[in-house]
């Protein structure tokens, strides 16, 4: 109702027939090849990367013009640092893609890695990859070097090729009044409305002292933190800067016994590596103050921080922590295992990284996406027929015999690699009186549109140039089918049938698992959807 509300009575000129919209004739192959931006001409792969790259990427600075950007903050030295950031970049675009490596890498770092590597590519600009490695409880050397594998940067860096200069920059901020030293417990300091620090106003040099003191390992873990004296967007008052931790580092060892978190990394990382465009997902909005802030507050490069919505797949989860339950619990087997959406899972799966890209092209916005494991598949089942030569499979074999095979031994049929184009050339199968085919491509009793074997009714070898017709059925004690006698005719002078199917004779025997979704519902961390959790949501025949 509130639609014809909004749309109001029918008249004549609703009735009038519309003239049809001529259809938009597609441009030439060779224009659809190429395109051209600023920094010169670049392939069909960039011109994809450019027409994903709209919404909010449209709105990108230049480098050099961050102050263009709404809410950036200008100081007094502002230009004078974008200056010599020109000076040293050359104008050049530069992103990176952060990951810590306490996990595996999935689809949605997949599409972080896309826009920030394609955005860089597409500007003719570049993407380091740096390990935000600020955590070493959850880190280990098999995250770091799946990370590694799943794409190529223009340079690797490590949060910890900082840490002395964060350092620095720390007790510099100390010294500006900027940080202090607090003894507040984390549950005392959580939420949005935790009460203030009694000790903010500490004398500077009181908390230089007590922060060299957390550097030398004098107080336990939880004892002390170094924290910061701002107010985020979300109301959160000085967040932490540095905790103490005694875990030795994945590549600094026992060196330090304080570690710096990602609100105080993030930015001053991104400004020593003169990052252009630090792109985020949403979710990181409300450090977006801090970022600005801190790069202020030590008068330092200040980049700009631009934030995306994230992608959500539908019927699994990607959360980190929630995969670890699952290989901890055994419903999966590792990060690899081909049921999860992690990158490693779906090379194991077989997905080509086209088909992985092509599936991410879904423009990039602040709004959050949800995609379906079906268009994944679909994406790869295009790139597949593409470059995936062909080959013939019997999952569920049923044996038949052709009494009247033609030769006394095996024929050799000419297979097109690619059926849609036999111009990419042929291979070579047996063929002899003994072939195999599915038991499903088999029935004694025809239905109407059925059309595929049957007493009565013929079908066609595929490739191989043959009709067969069955003219006895062969069962076990049970009654269930175990073999077909056919006959054969050649396909020039019979009669054309119905169907054709595949087979294979001379078969290799092959082990092929098939997977069903790891869930049951779409939404398995949804409450509302259900209520028992996500483990309770496991599909026990995936």
């Amino acid at each position: 109702l509130q639609v014809l509300h909004l749309l109001g009575p029918k008249t004549e000129a609703d009735l009038e027939k519309k003239p049809k919209a001529a259809k938009a004739r597609p441009a030439p192959a060779e224009k659809q090849k190429a395109a051209v931006v600023e920094n010169g001409e670049v392939g069909t792969e960039t011109r994809s990367l450019l027409e994903q790259l709209r919404g909010e990427a449209l709105k990108f600075h230049k480098p050099g013009e961050n102050y263009k950007t709404e809410g950036y903050v200008v100081t007094p030295n502002t230009m004078a640092l974008l200056k010599q950031h020109l000076a040293i970049t050359g104008g050049q675009v530069r992103t990176r893609f952060p990951p810590e490596p306490n996990g595996i890498l999935h689809i949605g770092h997949a599409k972080a890695i896309n826009f920030n590597f394609g955005y860089a590519k597409a500007n003719g600009g570049v993407c380091f990859l740096r390990y935000d490695d600020t955590n070493p409880e959850k880190e280990e050397e098999k995250y770091f070097t799946a990370i590694r594998e799943s794409y190529q940067p223009y340079a690797v860096t490590h949060a910890s090729d900082y840490f002395d200069q964060l350092y620095t920059w720390a007790l510099e901020l100390i010294r500006r009044g900027q940080a202090y030293v607090c003894h507040q417990k984390v549950e005392e300091i959580k939420g949005h409305n935790p009460p203030p620090s009694p000790w903010r106003d500490r004398p500077v040099e009181e908390s230089l002292l007590l922060f060299e003191d957390m550097r030398k390992g004098k107080f336990g873990e939880g004892e002390a933190t170094l924290r910061m004296k701002l107010v985020m967007e979300d109301g959160k008052m000085d967040p932490v800067a540095y905790r103490v931790k005694f875990t030795p580092h994945h590549r600094t060892g026992d060196k330090w016994c304080i570690y710096p978190t990602y609100d105080y990394t993030h930015c001053l990382c991104d400004s020593i590596e003169h990052i252009t465009h630090s792109l985020c997902t949403k979710e990181f909005q409300a450090r977006r103050s801090s970022y600005f802030w801190l790069c202020n507050a030590l008068d330092v490069y200040c980049p700009v921080q631009w934030e995306y919505g994230r992608l959500n797949l539908l019927y699994t989860v990607v959360s980190k922590r929630k995969i670890i339950r699952l290989v901890e619990t055994g419903a999966v087997r590792d990060w690899d295992d081909p049921r999860l959406f992690t990158l490693t899972a779906l090379r194991r799966r077989g997905f080509p990284p086209e088909a992985i890209n092509a599936a991410l092209q879904v423009g990039v916005t602040v709004a959050q996406a949800t995609m379906e494991p079906h268009l994944l598949e679909a994406c790869a089942r295009e790139v597949l027929n593409e470059q995936a030569p062909r080959a013939m499979a019997v999952l569920e074999p049923l044996k038949v015999t052709i009494t009247n095979f033609p030769a006394p031994k095996a024929l050799e049929v000419l297979v097109p690699n690619f059926p849609a184009d036999e111009s990419r050339g042929f291979h070579k199968v047996p063929f002899q009186s003994t072939v195999y085919i599915e038991e499903t491509d088999f029935r004694e009793e025809v239905d109407k549109g059925y059309k595929r074997l049957a007493p009565g009714q013929p079908v066609g070898l595929r490739h191989a140039g043959y009709v067969i017709a069955v003219q006895n059925v062969i069962k076990d004690a049970s009654g269930r089918v175990i073999e077909l006698e056919v006959t054969c005719t050649k396909s020039d002078v019979a009669e054309k049938p119905k169907a054709f199917i595949h087979w294979v004779s001379e078969p290799l025997v092959c082990e092929v698992r098939l997977y069903e979704r790891l869930f049951l519902h779409k939404n398995p961390e949804d409450p509302s959807e259900v209520p028992g959790g996500f483990l309770s949501d496991l599909n026990p025949v995936s």
